[in-house]
């Protein structure tokens, strides 16, 4: 190449680059998304779930699990919620009564636009997802299925208190979700899964206030593993599409897409389901699916391996920080 064509080559593309820098300068930044709620914190959530988990199994009709339902209630007190104690007497698959007590802690009570959070605070009797058949009939510690939902609206009670929303806020952690019919037990047929989520479907009769409403509803169950992914639930989609949708594209605009994953997951009988059928309460189920699992669960889901050390505190942010922005977003 000549030296004329390299100054030529040059000049072109020096006119190129002014070009572009124009260009450059009169496109519009879009501008990032203004976060409205307070800042989550996963620390303090991850010291709730090790709090509870310190108890042991919380299991029904054990001291285990008075200790921690007197803790969850002393904290929720501790953060300003008017609390009650829905105390129960249900019948398990096999005929055991348990003792169970669904914990109410309320915000705002003077607003009647509410919004409902929930998860449950106890955890299966049985491990009978692990691989070990001697483990079947252990009870599981549940920092996962269990804790880390109970974790989340601890926190997200502690945020509350400091700064409230502009709506009502009804926090329920609900008894006895854990106690359904084992996978070793052949002769026990539960076609409908009723013998699962028995503090809901207590409440879901009885509610803590006559007729009450809410305007939606958000469950938390499995929500605190390493790198989980949570996809858009089947009940949620039926009952509730406008919250899922909702949810679901607060938290990407807050970052966390990676988390909440834009596809279709399975169809889970939860806490929600009662919530949905019986008090027609339009609510979403946020819990893990796994496509590598077994299950299609958590990994560790009804085993011996469910303890903290699967917990992850970046989890926790992303599901408490959405779950913050969705209620702070509410008028």
């Amino acid at each position: 190449m000549t030296i004329k064509n390299i100054i030529a080559v040059c000049f072109a593309l020096s006119l190129l680059t002014c070009a572009c820098n124009n260009k450059t300068a009169k496109t519009t930044p879009v501008e990032a998304y203004q976060k409205l709620s307070p800042d989550f914190n996963g620390d303090s959530a991850y010291f709730f779930v090790d709090k509870q988990v310190a108890f042991g199994p919380r299991v029904p009709n054990t001291a285990q699990h008075i200790a921690c339902g007197d803790y969850l209630v002393s904290e929720l007190k501790r953060f300003g919620a008017d609390v009650q104690e829905q105390k129960m007497v249900v019948t398990a698959y096999d005929g055991t009564k348990l003792n169970a007590r669904n914990i109410i802690g309320s915000y705002n009570l003077d607003k009647k636009n509410r919004v409902l959070l929930f998860a449950h605070w106890d955890t299966r009797p049985y491990s009978d997802q692990d691989q070990n058949p001697a483990n079947h009939h252990k009870p599981l510690l549940g920092a996962n299925d269990g804790g880390s939902g109970v974790g989340v609206l601890l926190e997200v009670a502690r945020i509350i208190q400091s700064k409230s929303p502009e709506v009502g806020i009804d926090i329920i952690f609900f008894d006895a979700e854990d106690y359904g019919v084992p996978a070793f037990k052949k002769d026990y047929p539960d076609p409908t899964n009723a013998t699962w989520c028995l503090g809901s479907q207590y409440w879901a009769k009885n509610p803590h206030v006559p007729n009450y409403k809410a305007k939606y509803g958000i469950l938390l169950d499995m929500v605190g593993a390493d790198g989980a992914k949570f996809y858009r639930e089947g009940y949620s989609k039926e009952y509730a599409r406008n919250v899922l949708d909702r949810v679901w594209s607060t938290a990407v605009q807050l970052g966390y897409g990676n988390y909440f994953i834009n596809k279709d997951g399975g169809v889970t009988t939860d806490d929600h389901v009662p919530v949905n059928e019986v008090r027609r309460i339009p609510s979403i189920d946020i819990i893990q699916f796994d496509e590598n699992s077994d299950t299609s669960f958590y990994h560790a889901w009804h085993t011996q391996k469910d303890d903290m050390s699967g917990i992850s505190k970046e989890t926790l942010k992303a599901v408490g920080q959405t779950v913050l922005e969705v209620i702070y977003k509410e008028k």
